[in-house]
């Protein structure tokens, strides 16, 4: 049963918040918590499942060490070279693959490079793919390979 579209569309305003959020992480000395308490005081989570984007931006912070690991790994360069956007997309998405099974991978996969086309370089989409098409198979392997 697919969710119903106000759903739909509160979660990816979610996940285009939290690239946001993260981005502005990677590029300042700010903390998640602190960064999510300036969305909030904005009035910027208007329209967003709130628990969602709350789940996925604690399962960043909790796990941001353990996403660089496997990040590196699958990535042709380390985490560091990863451009801005295309990393805060890749962290959104692995925190989403790792903590939200109730969302199919694909469409993990696909709002991720949605967003990196939307945000990032010209070919950052591509990237985006590859790198999460290999952590699916790693982080979901049941449903990746249809045994589950």
């Amino acid at each position: 049963m697919s969710e119903p579209k106000k759903s739909r569309a509160g979660r990816s305003r979610a996940r285009r918040i939290l690239m946001q959020a993260l981005y502005q992480a990677l590029l300042s000395e700010q903390t998640l918590s602190d960064i999510q308490g300036q969305f909030e005081e904005d009035s910027q989570l208007e329209n967003v499942d709130r628990e969602f984007f709350d789940a996925l931006i604690a399962e960043v912070d909790r796990r941001r060490s353990d996403f660089d690991e496997v990040i590196g790994r699958l990535a042709d360069r380390p985490v560091t070279q990863i451009d801005p956007v295309e990393c805060a997309v890749l962290y959104g998405a692995m925190a989403e693959l790792s903590a939200r099974s109730d969302v199919p991978y694909r469409v993990v996969i696909n709002e991720a490079v949605s967003l990196a086309k939307r945000f990032g370089g010209t070919e950052g989409h591509r990237y985006v793919n590859a790198v999460l098409d290999r952590a699916a198979v790693e982080l979901r392997p049941e449903e990746t390979t249809g045994t589950g």
